[in-house]
């Protein structure tokens, strides 16, 4: 059912179209760390820390596409805020060419280069061929990733959270089945692993496109939809890139946080993909509350409701705050035990390790929850420069930090290379927010044009 954001309680709305996604996101990483657990368990360590080292890639690449497909979904968002059922079909059109192009581009480089990024970052040799082998098939079935995230995003964009919620359960069951299946049945290792992932997308994906067809009329691209999607290529990539170029910035600093961590040997690796699996879990809300915020500001920018906009973020803010206290303090107390899950209680330099990580990220947390409120209300405003600038900040400082801090604290830098990175990133994000309000405060508060929004944006 598509949901109208433009009438009624901001916070509540804001509430009630988070709670599917904070449930998908929290069910998305459960069924990851069942995936690693599996690997962990059947495999070994050594494996379970080659899947974990291949993250930082796997945002690089997989980022940059579903990225791009939340920039997709802005403009959907904002038209179907003024009502306008012609151009959000010519979205669609423009959407689907747009992610079609860079999934096979995407799919060609990622493969090519997959090794060589892999030994530039120092992966450790007894990591390795398990990196390579599962990151083959996270690459050779990118495509079914944008499918599965295009869909969900631009339903979102016009309210339906409970659909791509389905789809997502859908994809989560049937990869821990195909994990075992795999695995454990035809003995691939942490190829398979892969294999399950990008077929439960895949498979995920498809039931969504059926939906669409049947359930969605709002969607249905007429043929002279398909002209005009071409002519309107240049105006979705103008935010489409930049939203997908933040989440690569944002790889790439972890990139070097990875190779630095590699020179601390496969415990510290070990350490951080434990502590990483649950603090990307307790993040997963904020997240949640992130997409909320562009779909939510994109429809009531396109309404021409600027004060909803306003309100909501001062609202979300207080509860976001909120939640990273408890969250965080309550990390830092049972961190190590939660990590038990990943690795057995004898591996007690990699606990240790662990728990540090906690010390060091999620007392930090409230820097991350303005910044994801701010960073997804400038983008559902169509702006594109300064979460961009901000992507900047973050990659400087958290590459900074890694390789600076590494040297005198050790594994400690590195967990306090996140934090770094979130202030640095707060600084361009909050100018430039506060800035855009005024500016649009104190203008005409009708519904604005696109090409209006972009001037203002850019």
């Amino acid at each position: 059912m598509n949901k109208d954001m433009t009438k009624g309680s901001p916070l509540r709305l804001i509430l009630l179209f988070t709670l599917p996604l904070i449930f998908g996101n929290l069910l998305q990483q459960l069924y990851q760390m069942a995936d690693t657990y599996i690997v962990s368990q059947t495999i070994g360590v050594n494996a379970f820390a080659a899947v974990g080292s291949t993250l930082s890639i796997n945002i690089l690449v997989l980022g940059l596409a579903i990225g791009l497909t939340s920039g997709l979904a802005v403009l959907t968002a904002q038209r179907f805020g003024k009502k306008d059922e012609k151009a959000i079909r010519e979205n669609l059109a423009a959407s689907v060419i747009i992610a079609g192009t860079v999934s096979v581009l995407l799919t060609i480089v990622s493969l090519t280069f997959r090794r060589q990024i892999l030994e530039f970052m120092n992966t450790p040799q007894e990591l390795i061929e398990y990196a390579n082998d599962y990151l083959t098939m996270m690459f050779a079935g990118l495509s079914g990733v944008v499918l599965f995230n295009l869909v969900s995003n631009l339903l979102r964009s016009i309210g339906n959270t409970k659909a791509p919620l389905v789809f997502l359960a859908i994809s989560s069951v049937l990869n821990v089945v195909l994990d075992l299946v795999f695995i454990l049945v035809f003995d691939m290792g942490v190829a398979g692993a892969g294999l399950a992932t990008v077929i439960s997308q895949f498979v995920s994906g498809a039931i969504g496109l059926v939906y669409i067809k049947q359930s969605v009329p709002l969607f249905r691209i007429h043929k002279e939809d398909w002209s005009a999607g071409f002519k309107q290529l240049k105006e979705h990539a103008s935010i489409a890139f930049p939203m997908g170029f933040q989440t690569s910035l944002i790889a790439i600093g972890m990139i070097a946080v990875s190779m630095t961590l590699n020179t601390l040997g496969p415990e510290a690796v070990a350490a951080t993909t434990a502590a990483q699996k649950i603090d990307s879990l307790a993040t997963k809300p904020l997240m949640a509350v992130g997409i909320t915020m562009a779909t939510y500001t994109a429809q009531n920018y396109g309404a021409g409701n600027l004060d909803r906009v306003w309100e909501g973020v001062q609202k979300i803010l207080k509860v976001t705050m909120a939640y990273s206290v408890i969250v965080g303090a309550l990390l830092v107390i049972f961190g190590r035990q939660i990590a038990m899950l990943f690795v057995g209680p004898e591996n007690t330099e990699i606990l240790d390790m662990a728990r540090l990580y906690f010390l060091t990220n999620s007392t930090f947390y409230i820097f991350l929850a303005s910044l994801i409120v701010h960073r997804y209300t400038l983008q559902g405003l169509g702006k594109s420069t300064a979460p961009t600038i901000a992507g900047l900040f973050e990659l400087f400082a958290r590459v900074g930090a890694a390789l600076l801090l590494s040297i005198s604290l050790g594994f400690v830098g590195i967990g306090l290379s996140n934090p770094l990175a979130w202030v640095a990133a707060l600084f361009p994000l909050l100018g430039s927010y506060y800035a855009l309000k005024r500016q649009l405060t104190g203008g005409n508060k009708k519904p604005l044009a696109t090409g209006r929004l972009a001037r203002i944006s850019k």
